[in-house]
């Protein structure tokens, strides 16, 4: 039976690194679980803990590009408060004296907005970085000062609300949400695309010369994919919406109240999250951008010889990092239904942490998205448990940070060990 089972698990060719990630992730749940009388593994905080990890999630997947190629961004935080601080101010104070309130244009608007000022200010960081040989982490050093500064500038200290109604809908919440039907539809596509990027994997090693998987196992790999994906709808649909939600967002629609009750369902920034991670792995596997990336982590004097010109892929870099950040800026804002002066304090460790513990070497060369997508859902796994159980803030960041540097000494030790 052993056996039988070091051969099925050998013909999978799991990732070990992931699987531990996986193990680690099940024993913090099944703990908080336990130590909070079942209270942690309930579609209602399963539900909270998808929308809090989202920003943070969606920024891990660009400090995989950054790190991989050899760079760390300290200024994402500050970034993301600088960007929402500047998006509320578009949107609260300017948009309505052209548009009106409440526009349904005013959301559009305020994303391109903030999406554009995140590309521009990180490709400057990274043109001062490719161009000008100032070491990354003194660029985004300055630039962690520089925007939080700029932030507190923007409305002078005030805080920001409220905001856009539509906007806050991507922040996710009791209205932010797909509701039943759409989740599914949400889940069968999301299968689909799982799928077809696996389908499509295995006949690019085929036309290559590679060896491949036995079916068995493309076909047991491409059930787990869907009984994953399927199952998060499943319970995300288990949580039903309160009495009081029912009635106020019935009542905005015109609409007579349901006998039935009404599901969240998968929440928008989950969505979102979904939306950036296929794209980045695409990027990733299938461009001659993501291709250099990779390349230039691996040895930058070779992909310099070689052709790349990693100073324009440095600037590419940065200035996808800060679109992401971007996006962040807007579930994180749109969340709160508010920005003020602390939004994103402290997440460029966060996000730095998630893609870490995610598998990505700080040494550069190798990383993967899934892996930052996992680092992140840990992290606040773990912030979100010790909050449940009542463990004061400062212990939290104790554990963290341990938590942090013990993972990173895995990894290395993980490394060595397989010779990567």
């Amino acid at each position: 039976m052993l056996d039988l089972l070091k051969k099925f698990f050998k013909g999978l060719e799991l990732d070990t690194r992931m699987l531990g990630m996986i193990g680690a992730l099940l024993f913090l749940w099944l703990s908080f679980n336990l130590v909070t009388d079942g209270r942690f593994l309930t579609p209602r905080n399963l539900f909270n803990l998808s929308v809090q990890t989202a920003s943070v999630a969606v920024m891990a997947t660009g400090m995989v590009f950054v790190i991989v190629t050899r760079h760390i961004d300290l200024s994402v935080g500050s970034l993301l408060g600088l960007i929402g601080m500047l998006m509320g101010a578009l949107q609260v104070h300017f948009l309505p004296q052209y548009l009106g309130f409440e526009h349904p244009a005013i959301w559009i608007v305020t994303v391109l907005f903030g999406i554009g000022v995140g590309v521009v200010i990180g490709a400057a960081q990274g043109w001062v970085i490719g161009y000008l040989a100032v070491p990354s982490f003194i660029v985004t050093l300055g630039g962690y000062l520089m925007y939080r500064g700029a932030a507190w500038w923007v409305t002078t200290g005030q805080t920001v609300a409220p905001l856009d109604a539509t906007y806050r809908l991507l922040g996710g919440g009791a209205e932010g949400t797909l509701g039943a039907n759409l989740s599914w539809l949400a889940g069968a596509l999301a299968s689909l695309v799982a799928v077809v990027l696996m389908v499509q994997s295995r006949r690019q090693k085929k036309s290559h010369g590679f060896s491949l998987k036995p079916i068995w196992a493309e076909y047991t790999l491409g059930a787990i994919a869907i009984g994953l994906i399927m199952g998060f709808v499943t319970i995300m649909n288990s949580y039903p919406l309160s009495k009081g939600a029912v009635k106020r967002i019935f009542a905005a629609r015109g609409e007579e109240i349901p006998q039935f009750a009404v599901v969240h369902g998968v929440a928008i920034p989950v969505l979102i999250v979904v939306i950036v991670a296929i794209v980045m792995t695409i990027i990733a596997k299938r461009t001659r951008f993501g291709r250099y990336i990779f390349a230039t982590g691996g040895n930058p004097e070779a992909a310099e010889l070689s052709g790349i010109d990693t100073k324009l892929l440095t600037v590419k870099v940065f200035a996808l990092m800060g679109g992401l950040t971007a996006i962040a800026a807007v579930i994180a804002s749109a969340r709160l239904g508010s920005v003020g002066n602390d939004l994103g304090t402290l997440d460029e460790l966060r996000v730095i942490a998630a893609a870490v513990i995610g598998g990505t070497a700080l040494a550069g060369g190798f990383g993967t998205i899934y892996g930052a997508l996992l680092g992140a859902l840990i992290m606040q796994s773990l912030q979100s448990g010790m909050a449940m159980v009542g463990v004061d803030a400062p212990l939290q960041s104790i554990v963290v940070g341990f938590v942090l540097v013990f993972a990173v000494y895995l990894d290395i030790a993980y490394r060595r060990r397989t010779g990567h």
